[in-house]
């Protein structure tokens, strides 16, 4: 590694949560960074975990030849399943028999903010 190389800190996406807003975060990580378009493929396996890790190992080889080729396939694969959660669905969950409050909780915020 060269001398005064920090490796980058992405935020996790873990299939959850918007696609956007984490492509959005990704690009501004890597250009306050100086790093250049062509690295961002490279770099992109870095900021996910979980079923958006699954989702990019199971990629057909040869399939992504540049970085807006990859954003487009994450977006479409990740923004379509994103739904509207209303007022009543939120007001309407309740807790599971036995689930600990905190999970509850979790899950109500999960749901919120997705």
């Amino acid at each position: 590694m060269p001398m005064g190389y920090q490796q980058l800190k992405f935020q996790q996406f873990d299939g959850k949560g918007n696609p956007k807003q984490h492509v959005t975060h990704f690009i501004e990580t890597c250009n306050n960074t100086g790093t250049y378009r062509d690295h961002l493929v490279k770099q992109f396996i870095r900021s996910l975990k979980g079923n958006a890790f699954d989702w990019y190992t199971d990629l057909e080889a040869g399939l992504i030849d540049g970085w807006e080729q990859l954003e487009q396939e994450f977006l479409n694969r990740f923004y379509s399943t994103r739904r509207t959660i209303s007022m009543v669905e939120l007001t309407n969950s309740r807790q599971w028999k036995e689930e600990p409050v905190v999970d509850y909780i979790n899950r109500w915020r999960n749901l919120s903010l997705d």
